[in-house]
């Protein structure tokens, strides 16, 4: 849609906040939403399953799209979502509880565009991080971020906020192992590279012509050492003295535009 197009509010069915309050947290099984870019990108998601939508008036008039007629929408005020959401988190009006997204194999996306990079984190656990990350993955047209399930964020409020709709578009595989995730990227083709501070090489270096997996450690420890053993090169990125390194995400966006424009 051209931007000088008057938009459409998303509509549906309406009720009222009874007694003006919500549970403060989403049912088993669901994933709770909040922020304009975050709620309208996983409503225009065909492949999420969506149970209710709370709103102010205001913030639904300004939402991009069309709603099932069947949809449950909640009329609220500000102070009633407040009460839904983690405190003083951003909501901007809109609040929505729905499916976790289904999980997303490595298989996949190995099969799909070896063109486009794969970002690998290695115990990357802040989810405003991995939030960020997902919305540079998707400007910079990244295949996929992979992560351990057991030292990665859950899908929720916060990732969707931090990745302003990318959650719904970047495909994000949790592995069990990382260091058989990486053979498998190997075996298919993919040149996995290492960002560290202390590489000699820069990253520029030692980008292949080829399908290449970045993998980013964590803040402060970096990445494991068996993660960095399953790594064809290790690089850094050409930062100045003035500034010892730089936050997780803030790397990721940098490598996956030298990754574009190599």
């Amino acid at each position: 849609m051209a931007k000088t197009e008057r938009k459409k509010a998303l509509r549906g069915r309406a009720g009222r906040m009874q007694g003006g309050r919500g549970s403060g947290r989403a049912s088993t099984g669901q994933v709770r939403l909040w922020g304009h870019h975050a709620v309208e990108a996983a409503l225009k998601n065909p492949e999420r399953r969506h149970h209710k939508l709370w709103a102010t008036r205001e913030a639904l008039a300004e939402l991009d799209g069309e709603l099932p007629e069947d949809f449950t929408i909640e009329y609220a005020g500000m102070p009633d979502l407040d009460r839904l959401v983690a405190r003083d988190a951003p909501h901007q009006g809109l609040v929505l509880d729905c499916a976790a997204l289904d999980d997303v194999f490595l298989d996949q996306v190995l099969k799909a565009e070896p063109d486009r990079p794969l970002l690998v984190l290695d115990q990357v656990t802040d989810p405003h991080n991995v939030g960020a990350i997902l919305r540079s993955a998707a400007a910079f047209g990244a295949a996929a971020i992979v992560t351990q399930d057991r030292h990665a964020p859950p899908e929720g409020g916060v990732i969707g906020k931090a990745a302003s709709g990318a959650l719904e578009v970047v495909p994000w595989v949790r592995v069990v192992n990382l260091a058989r995730a990486l053979e498998d990227m190997a075996v298919a083709g993919y040149w996995r590279i290492g960002l560290a501070g202390e590489a000699e090489a820069t990253l520029a270096q030692a980008l292949p012509a080829g399908p290449v997996a970045l993998v980013l450690g964590a803040e402060g420890p970096g990445m494991r050492h068996n993660v960095a053993g399953h790594c064809d090169a290790l690089a850094r990125l050409p930062i100045g003295d003035a500034m010892e390194s730089l936050n997780v995400s803030n790397a990721a966006a940098i490598a996956l535009y030298a990754v574009a424009t190599r």
